[in-house]
């Protein structure tokens, strides 16, 4: 299952709840326009599609990056951003 970067820019409010919404139902929100995670292909291509029938394509974008494993590794967040966790990996 690919690793899922999923960044927006959406002008208007309501669209932008729409959007978040959207991708709260798939990825984990780790930043206030950001969400990432694991989600099968065909799941990511009917997120995507029901995200941008709530945009308006001409003032608003959507940036949806596949992370290969190794890249996935190397993701370096600090502060308050979570890090996604990978489900298959229990911390004791």
């Amino acid at each position: 299952m690919p690793y899922v970067v999923v960044a927006y820019d959406i002008r208007d409010d309501a669209r932008r709840l729409r959007v978040a919404k959207v991708l709260k139902n798939a990825l984990e929100r780790v930043q206030k326009s950001v969400f990432e995670g694991e989600v099968e292909l065909d799941r990511l291509e009917i997120v995507e599609a029901k995200a941008r029938r709530h945009m308006d394509e001409r003032q608003d974008s959507l940036r949806v990056y596949l992370l290969c494993a190794r890249c996935v590794q190397t993701i370096r967040a600090y502060g308050i951003s979570p890090m996604v966790e990978d489900p298959d990996v229990l911390i004791v």
